[in-house]
């Protein structure tokens, strides 16, 4: 997993030359889209401009020619559209491919130098003049892109001149596409007076979706949404790594009780169960009262209210051979079992899967027969072991040995699908044990002893009365879990609240450290955006929900006022400042009016401003356009530039977060798990998880039926984690892990429950 984020965060090239191929395709399919998309309505206004008689600069011959030309264009529109739409996605493809890395263009000869025509060299003078309006309005998108372009082709920052989706491109492309559409000479030159913003197509939207999807693919990521994807990503790999797992151990029990061929994944066959010796002495533990005496010692250490435990049922003579004899035997004894005992008894003559196989003749079990038997008897003696369950449930666990032993002999699936009825069953009381469902009023107990007592007194029909035993359990518990949502409902809105201020917090700060420094501002703007609009952009993100569009009025707001504080170099410039100003400042007083600023800096912040919009509006206009223009696309680069180097080092930050294990632990959590936190004296205090917030920022833990133990923050928790006083000590359920352990898996703790 951490290689597949490392290779999305890094650029293209670290994925090979297709992953490049791939994403210029994209951002040329881009192009043609929105060049599809809009071009119609731009020859509709070519149209009407050639068709204008109003125009004072045609004189008769010119008139003449312009009539003639747009009636052939209205006439053929459609024609010079296709023309047009394949011209200027052709013209992106070359530039863009010329770009390539020398690697991907090695196999092409080398082309002969030559000189360039004077003609080529008139035309591009003329079409850089052209442009230049285009340039000037679209610097800011194009120097991201020229800076994205460059890092995803390895190469330094692209310059203008060198940026294939730069407007020039198009101009051009579309003037070429109008000489190859008219066949008059005289013609060829009408529609190059045309090629203005008035007429064009906005290139803004475009850019915009080329740095998104150049973004999307990990090409200098940005880092407003990484909190958020960061979290999924952990908790989907670790579920992931669940399944992996769970498949893995699947494979090895199937290979061994079905003795075939080694598996695919390399794991060899496991000749016996380790820990396990074969033959009538079969594995006993030797730690557990009721595991360690032979069929003929009379009593049993009490241990959790268990007396008399090897008075059970004895065995009766097998009829027949290999596992139907074993399960007639069984049914038999099941009959024999003795009545559940009333809550808080101590239960008698409970029957030991251990005894049952030193009992029986040696070589009257098959192998897999004796492996099953083996494989029970250390699940069942793990829940007996397991203090954190309590004896009263213990107890009716150990009454579920014959019925559970029939179960899984006469169907295998009991020990590699986690949905089998008794292997669901098990789970689910030793899970209700760990949250100590013992009071006899419990309704959850309630159903523990009904259940338990249906599928030990059905003999004939062990599948069935598991399967309704487990409907009712899973439904008793439904139940139980949607009275806890509510008993807890207190918390978790309190929590939901603190995790939604939070994610607003910390959007709010990242949007405008991404446009603090090093701007182009005044520092009188950049302190305001740092003191005053986080504030402003954390009540807009609080509120996105209820009043959508709220989020982007205060970015657009802050990215308008960045904008009137910077040079303007250009008339044009300078007449759409002065038509804004008065549209920014209405909306720029209505925020403040939300966070309630009224106090005297803000009549400071606000007389500072207008002298810095006065002093642009009166500096003198004594450079020549290339100059303006030079000036402007330098700013706007150095602008890109500082800012995807912000958000490439905040996303360096999150890859570093998504490489910490305790991170990843905590992002992995799921509802139900249990967790151990060692306590200041030393303690141990075991905790379920009870509720996860959405973003897996906030935890709240439970100690069991109900009861709300504490709530922890993530990073409290993953520290918890990184100093081992909290880990993760229930993930799966009692019959997986014993299962793993049987098998040697070397991540036990991984398989879901």
């Amino acid at each position: 997993m951490m290689a597949s984020r490392q290779s999305e965060a890094g650029p293209p090239q670290a994925s090979g030359a297709q992953a490049r191929q791939d994403l210029m395709d994209k951002l040329v399919g881009i192009v043609s889209s929105h060049v599809n998309e809009h071009l119609m309505a731009v020859v509709n206004r070519i149209i009407a401009g050639l068709l204008d008689a109003t125009d004072p600069s045609a004189n008769g011959g010119a008139m003449y020619q312009r009539v003639k030309s747009g009636n052939l264009l209205k006439e053929n529109s459609y024609a010079f559209f296709h023309l047009a739409c394949t011209a200027l996605t052709d013209a992106v493809r070359k530039d863009l491919a010329a770009l390539a890395p020398v690697s991907a263009k090695s196999a092409a000869p080398a082309a002969p130098l030559s000189l360039v025509p004077l003609e080529e060299m008139d035309n591009q003078v003329a079409f850089d003049a052209i442009s230049r309006p285009f340039d000037v309005t679209c610097s800011d998108a194009l120097a991201t892109l020229s800076v994205r372009l460059g890092h995803m082709l390895g190469r330094d920052v692209l310059r203008m001149n060198q940026n294939p989706f730069r407007p020039q491109v198009f101009l051009m492309a579309l003037q070429q596409a109008w000489v190859d559409f008219e066949p008059d000479a005289a013609g060829h030159g009408l529609i190059v007076p045309l090629l203005k913003p008035a007429i064009l197509f906005e290139f803004a939207p475009m850019y915009e979706a080329l740095n998104l999807a150049m973004l999307r693919k990990g090409v200098l990521p940005g880092s407003v949404d990484a909190y958020r994807i960061q979290k999924t990503d952990n908790a989907a790999a670790a579920r992931a790594a669940r399944a992996a797992e769970k498949a893995a151990l699947s494979r090895r029990l199937k290979d061994f009780f079905g003795g075939g061929a080694e598996p695919d994944d390399g794991i060899p066959l496991i000749p016996d169960l380790p820990s396990m010796p074969q033959g009538n002495g079969g594995w006993r533990p030797s730690t557990a009262a009721g595991f360690d005496a032979p069929a003929a010692r009379e009593a049993v250490p009490t241990r959790g209210g268990f007396a008399e435990a090897a008075k059970g049922p004895q065995p009766a003579p097998m009829s027949g051979g290999g596992s139907g004899g074993l399960l007639g035997m069984l049914g038999e004894m099941q009959k024999r079992m003795p009545q559940l005992p009333d809550a808080g008894a101590a239960p008698h003559n409970v029957f030991y899967l251990p005894r049952l196989k030193q009992s029986l003749p040696q070589g009257s079990l098959s192998r897999g027969d004796e492996s099953t038997i083996d494989l029970l008897s250390r699940i069942f003696e793990t829940v007996f072991l397991d203090d954190s369950i309590p004896p009263e449930i213990r107890d009716l666990i150990q009454f579920l040995q014959i019925p559970v032993l029939k179960a899984a002999l006469s169907d295998k699936n009991f020990f590699f699908e986690e949905a089998h009825p008794a292997r669901r069953m098990i789970d689910l009381l030793s899970r209700m044990g760990w949250e100590q469902r013992k009071s006899a009023d419990d309704p959850l107990f309630q159903a523990m002893r009904r259940n338990v007592d249906l599928v030990g007194r059905d003999a004939g029909r062990e599948q069935q009365a598991f399967a309704e035993a487990v409907a009712d359990l899973e439904a008793s518990i439904a139940a139980d879990e949607t009275i806890a949502e509510t008993d807890i409902a207190g918390p978790i809105a309190k929590a939901l609240k603190q995790e939604k201020a939070a994610e607003a917090t910390r959007s709010a700060k990242t949007a405008v450290a991404m446009r603090l420094g090093g701007n182009g501002a005044v520092e009188i703007v950049d302190s305001f955006l740092e003191k005053k609009w986080t504030t402003v952009l954390t009540v807009a993100y609080t509120v996105e929900e209820d009043k959508p569009g709220a989020v982007a009025n205060a970015t657009r707001t802050m990215d308008d006022l960045l904008w009137s504080v910077k040079p303007k170099v250009t008339t044009e410039q300078r007449k759409e400042l002065i038509g804004k100003l008065p549209g920014l400042l209405t909306t720029l007083n209505k925020w403040l009016d939300v966070i309630k600023w009224q106090d005297a800096d803000r009549l400071q912040f606000f007389a500072g401003l207008a002298e810095c919009h006065a002093s642009i509006v009166r500096a003198p206009l004594d450079l020549s356009p290339a100059r303006q223009l030079e000036i402007a696309v330098e700013a706007a680069q150095q602008d890109a530039i500082r800012r995807i180097e912000k958000e490439q080092a905040a996303a360096e930050l999150e890859q570093a977060a998504q490489a910490d294990e305790a991170i990843v632990t905590v992002d992995g959590l799921e509802r139900g798990m249990w967790l151990e936190f060692v306590q200041p004296d030393a303690s141990v205090r075991k905790v379920k998880l009870a509720w996860v917030s959405p973003l897996r920022s906030l935890f709240i833990f439970s100690t069991g039926a109900r009861q709300e133990a504490f709530s922890l923050q993530g990073e409290a928790l993953a520290q918890l984690c990184r100093d081992g006083k909290a880990r993760v000590i229930q993930e799966s359920g009692v019959v997986a892990r014993v299962l793993s352990e049987a098998m040697n898996d070397p991540v036990p703790a991984v398989l879901s429950a």
